[in-house]
């Protein structure tokens, strides 16, 4: 228990620290300008403080920015996908920083539900607070004693002696540099950018808020009355004036305007009026500033960023905003203004963009023109890749939020994208409680949730900008690698113009959710007499449920509904595509070549087409031609007897050895060639095209090496059969080294034999 009370300790010490006088703040401010940026340029430093990562998305090589993955919470409010609408978002925000444009511009994140933008609003705060909690990203505001001591006009909300230590802070977070008198003010910062010469200045634009505009104005007529020469030191000395660092929340330079906040305009966007405290409160014949709530989303979001979520609920805000960007000021009252330094951000779904467009037959005559022209809209879309949707679903039914990219090794992409499709082909043991309040686990057999994700994604594919040569599943493969290969051939997503809506429709994750979660609630028809297959949801079992439930989901039209109901067929062959590799590596798990044997071939190969010889511990040797005949009959068996004479190859087999070995081989070489390379650096397991054609497997090797196995047994082979045993071999590969139970491996091995049986003679 102490232990965690000193690490809570250690957590606060390092996220606060002692007050300032307005003097040490100005030294600090030349020392790490930060301190006293705007809210663009503190902004984009949050962001590009966590560094970036490459990713692969629609096909294309991109840096994205590691704020988004909210890692300083596990990435919990992550935002999966979507990476080139945030790079142009952190691109404008570059530009609203630097001065170069869009200030007057409000960020409009649009898109359907369940795309990813409520997290987007998280993963702001969350990633905002943790920068302000380090040493590099502190943010500062001033705070006043405002206590009254030598006249009868007190400045306190308190009463008695505890007015003598009545600090406030500035409610709306204002930079302490807006203290300064204007002309001072711009050369401090006109100093403090010669300074350091940063590419995106420091800018203070803004004056004090009214609070502490009453503050500063009621300490200085104290000081002029008593004939002081020193009134700006006199009203900013440490007694009366403290530089503090806060901690960037909600309400502390983050404003949200949730779509249930209501009250009127005024109250929503900057607060209201408290008319207990106007009563208490002296304000020399006008209202008095101290007596205002600050509670509006522009008074909290002041410093910082301004979110308002689901925008279409607060229209009617929208034009009242107009002028906001570009003046810099609102009012709380005729008299009373107050100068903002806010990122202005508007997150809606479609249904606002419906209430933009109401009026544009009008043209010119459009009451919204205007503000359509202050949005700058930044389009969030469905997910297009797989591994990323297959990420989202398995988040949202489970409490494991870390970001997969982030878990696999991001140095070598060929290892970092094996490790994700092995994190794809996961399944997933969920416990669930049943009528009888027992507790039963179950599972989504591997494979289970990239089918439905496979089958959400090609959902959301256009097919109007489809090559005859490209299917959905293709395109779909594509955008989420960057490269398929087709036999011994690499194609690359850059190949083809893909400008189609891509993302724009289909099926949302929460439908694939609430699909399974029914799924994983409801009751199977299948039995088994020892392993608990009612237990185990197959990816037929997920698609199928998918599918029947499109008709009377309320969120897709019947248009939708018939398209969606034609890609399933692509899907499911696909899938089981999936499932034959794991069962036919499994059957055949022990009869694969070793690494060292398709090493020693390819090397007598290239000896041989060269002749040259081979450098061996015993010395130089000739190719062994008996050795490349017995790898090409009995590894691959490509060819049989009668395509040697004796161990001399037929042209046929002098073709296969130069066509297919050499040849890849050396393309790969060349492809991946630097100043360095040299082929006995290739490791040959690695190659794609000389893994397919050296390592594959086939239901020809396993009919040649299973002279007696037969598929139609497969689910109740005869004991002391070839079937018998091979099936038990092949379900301990499965689960020892696929990842399946022995439930979901029967399963899997009879579908697929199924399958295999008809075309097996």
């Amino acid at each position: 228990m102490t232990d965690y009370l000193a690490r809570a300790d250690e957590a606060l010490e390092g996220a606060y620290e002692p007050p300032r006088s307005l003097g040490e703040f100005v030294e600090l401010a030349f020392e790490r300008p930060i301190v006293a940026a705007h809210a663009a340029k503190y902004l984009l430093a949050a962001i590009e403080s966590m560094g970036t990562r490459t990713v692969v998305e629609e096909g294309t090589e991109r840096e994205r920015y590691r704020f988004f993955d909210d890692p300083n919470n596990d990435g919990e409010h992550a935002v999966l996908g979507n990476t080139g609408v945030l790079n142009a978002f952190v691109d404008d925000l570059r530009t609203v920083a630097a001065g170069r444009g869009k200030e007057e511009k409000i960020h409009w994140f649009d898109g359907p539900t369940a795309t990813g933008k409520s997290e987007l609003k998280r993963c702001l705060i969350n990633g905002l607070n943790a920068y302000s909690k380090t040493e590099a990203g502190r943010r500062y505001t001033v705070e006043w004693n405002i206590a009254a001591r030598d006249d009868d006009r007190s400045l306190s909300y308190a009463t008695g002696d505890d007015a003598d230590d009545d600090w406030y802070e500035s409610p709306v977070q204002a930079n302490p540099l807006a203290v300064f008198p204007d002309e001072v003010r711009r050369d401090l910062v006109a100093a403090l950018n010669a300074e350091h010469n940063d590419h995106i200045p420091i800018r203070v634009d803004t004056d004090l808020d009214p609070f502490s505009r009453e503050a500063f104005d009621a300490l200085e007529e104290r000081y002029r009355r008593a004939g002081r020469r020193d009134l700006f030191s006199a009203t900013t000395d440490r007694k009366h004036l403290r530089v503090k660092n806060y901690v960037v929340d909600v309400g502390r330079g983050i404003g949200v305007l949730h779509a249930e906040d209501d009250g009127s305009p005024k109250e929503r966007l900057v607060g209201s009026w408290m008319p207990g405290m106007l009563r208490e409160l002296n304000s020399r014949g006008r209202k008095d500033p101290r007596a205002f709530s600050y509670d509006g989303v522009l008074s909290q979001g002041n410093g910082l960023l301004t979110v308002v979520e689901d925008a279409s609920q607060h229209a009617d805000l929208l034009r009242k905003l107009l002028n906001v960007p570009d003046e810099k000021r609102v009012k709380l009252d005729k008299g009373i203004g107050m100068d903002l330094d806010t990122q202005l951000v508007v997150i809606s779904n479609p249904d606002l963009e419906a209430e933009l467009e109401q009026f544009a037959d009008r043209n010119d005559r459009d009451p919204l023109k205007a503000l359509k022209r202050r949005l700058d809209r930044h389009e969030f879309r469905y997910l297009t890749s797989v591994s990323l949707e297959t990420e989202l679903i398995h988040r949202e039914l489970t409490d494991e939020t870390a970001v997969w990219a982030n878990a696999v090794d991001q140095t070598d992409p060929v290892q970092a994208h094996e490790q994700l499709r092995e994190r794809m082909a996961r399944p997933l043991t969920v416990q669930m409680r049943d009528d009888r309040g027992t507790i039963r686990d179950r599972e989504l057999a591997p494979h289970a949730l990239e089918a439905a994700a496979t089958y959400a994604v090609v959902s959301r594919l256009d097919t109007e900008d489809l090559p005859t040569s490209v299917g959905l599943i293709d395109k779909a493969l594509l955008f989420d690698r960057g490269s398929i290969r087709e036999g011994n051939d690499r194609v690359d997503a850059d190949d083809f113009e893909f400008d189609g809506d891509d993302g724009k429709h289909g099926i949302p994750v929460t439908y694939t959710r609430d699909v399974i979660a029914d799924l994983l609630h409801g009751e199977t028809d299948r039995a088994h007499p020892e392993l608990p297959v009612e237990d185990v949801l197959t990816p037929e079992d997920v698609l199928h449920a998918m599918a029947e439930g499109l008709a009377d989901a309320p969120v897709f039209s019947r248009a939708e509904i018939a398209e969606y109901e034609t890609r399933l067929a692509t899907v499911k062959d696909h899938v089981f595509e999936l499932q034959e590799a794991d069962v036919l590596d499994a059957v055949l798990a022990d009869k694969g070549v070793a690494e060292e044997t398709v090493e020693e071939y390819v090397e007598h190969v290239f000896a041989w087409d060269g002749d040259t010889q081979i450098q061996t511990d015993r010395g130089e040797i000739d190719a062994d031609p008996l050795l490349m005949k017995v790898f090409e009959t009995e590894h691959l068996g490509r060819f049989d007897d009668d395509d040697y004479a004796g161990n001399e190859p037929s042209a046929d087999v002098e073709a296969f050895r130069r066509e297919t070995v050499i040849t890849a081989l050396n393309r790969y070489a060349w492809e991946n060639r630097d100043d360095d390379f040299a082929i006995a650096d290739v490791d040959l397991s690695a190659v794609p095209v000389i893994r397919a054609v050296l390592e594959a497997h086939s239901w020809e090797d396993v009919h040649r090496i299973y002279d007696d196995l037969d598929p139609s047994q497969w689910d109740d082979p005869p004991a002391n059969t070839e079937t018998a045993r091979v099936k038990a071999r092949t379900i301990e590969h499965m689960t020892t080294e696929q990842g399946y139970s022995e439930a979901s491996a029967e399963l899997a091995s009879r579908h697929v034999m199924r399958e295999v049986k008809g075309r097996w003679d």
